[in-house]
């Protein structure tokens, strides 16, 4: 479990300042922060890391740019929660490699109370948008708060039905960022009644290499996720995807064989995903799912595996590498290893820009 605690400014701003860092992801953040103890004390070791790569030890910002983004945070009524704090969702930090720092706008309550994630088309039809609509609205009567990206469509049919039970929007951009500009008005109504949610820095435009990280705070917020409509490749089936990888419930409502907007959901069906036509049936799938919580993994120790790494043990972890995400613990045997300072030894590899470290123990060459 978790080490619940409560940090201080400066050590937030060290946390802030750690997770800006160019080449630390969120795999590399955790391994830092477990092996050196604290984000301050990996920030006064990074200079003698990353020193093997051509790019050289990466550089944190400077503290100024972290207090203005900090300040810039407080002053829109923003707040910065680090996953060791109480405040932070259980259910997503105990997934893997959750975000190191969330900023959030409105009620951040609701990350502790029971959600469940809906998600679906953009072009919804009618009757997706009627059956989102009734769905969100019944399981936020039954006491789930409804969590969702803010995109057009289904996205936003669900947050404006579940406004007065509780909703959570997770954003791809920067807290400040409403996209799109037409739900300016439903981004306003959740601020002041629900939860907005961004890792994303303060000012920051999204791109679309960001919703898929986005998506993993959606369904990692969640006890599971039910899809309304998305055709054969939709965001909304990256969504299902990540889910599953997250030990969530993956549930879908069915379509017609003949509607392009229900093949992606036609489809979960048929690889297995719950059928659900309505919020009883999605309270029926999830009922099982309180036998089987998810846990946060076992910390991982460093201790004794951080001394004097040879440098053969660098380049044995190296030839390792493939460009496509291997398992930690297959790269680890095939450097005949311990997976720890094999870890390790990736953490300082990605900080010198020669490896990429991945969520759920993954790592390959950097290309």
């Amino acid at each position: 479990m978790r080490r619940v605690q409560t940090l201080s400014e400066p050590e937030k701003l060290a946390w802030l300042r750690l997770c800006r860092t160019p080449r630390v992801g969120p795999v590399t953040f955790y391994q830092l922060l477990n092996r050196f103890g604290s984000a301050e004390a990996a920030l006064e070791a990074l200079p003698s890391l990353g020193k093997r790569g051509k790019s050289g030890p990466p550089k944190p910002p400077p503290m100024a740019d972290v207090s203005r983004e900090y300040e810039a945070i407080q002053d829109y009524g923003a707040s910065i929660i680090c996953q060791c704090e109480r405040e932070y969702s259980e259910p997503l930090a105990a997934s893997d490699s959750p975000p190191p720092v969330l900023i959030t706008l409105g009620d951040v309550n609701l990350m502790s109370k029971p959600a469940l994630a809906i998600v679906g088309a953009r072009d919804a039809s009618a009757a997706g948008r009627k059956i989102a609509r009734e769905m969100a609205a019944d399981l936020g009567r039954a006491g789930q708060v409804i969590v969702s990206g803010l995109a057009r469509g289904i996205d936003g049919e669900v947050h404006a039905a579940s406004l007065k039970t509780g909703t959570i929007a997770v954003l791809g951009g920067g807290i400040d960022h409403i996209y799109p500009r037409q739900h300016e008005r439903l981004y306003a109504e959740i601020a002041a009644n629900g939860l907005i949610i961004s890792e994303s820095p303060f000012g920051y435009t999204a791109q679309a290499r960001d919703f898929p990280r986005r998506n993993r705070i959606v369904t990692g917020l969640s006890q599971g996720v039910v899809v309304v409509e998305a055709a054969e490749r939709s965001g909304s089936l990256i969504s299902a995807r990540t889910a599953g990888e997250q030990g969530r419930d993956v549930m879908a409502v069915p379509g017609s064989p003949l509607d392009p907007r229900a093949a992606g959901t036609n489809r979960l069906l048929k690889d297995g995903a719950i059928l659900v036509r309505n919020a009883d049936d999605v309270l029926d799938a999830i009922t099982a799912f309180t036998a089987r919580r998810v846990t946060a993994p076992p910390t991982p120790d460093f201790e004794s595996e951080d001394a004097d790494i040879p440098d053969d043990q660098y380049a044995l972890v190296l030839q390792a590498l493939t460009p496509y995400p291997m398992p930690i613990t297959e790269l680890a045997m095939a450097a005949n290893l311990s997976a720890r300072r094999c870890a390790i030894i990736l953490s300082e590899l990605e900080l010198s820009g020669e490896a990429v470290t991945l969520p759920g123990g993954l790592a390959h060459k950097a290309v």
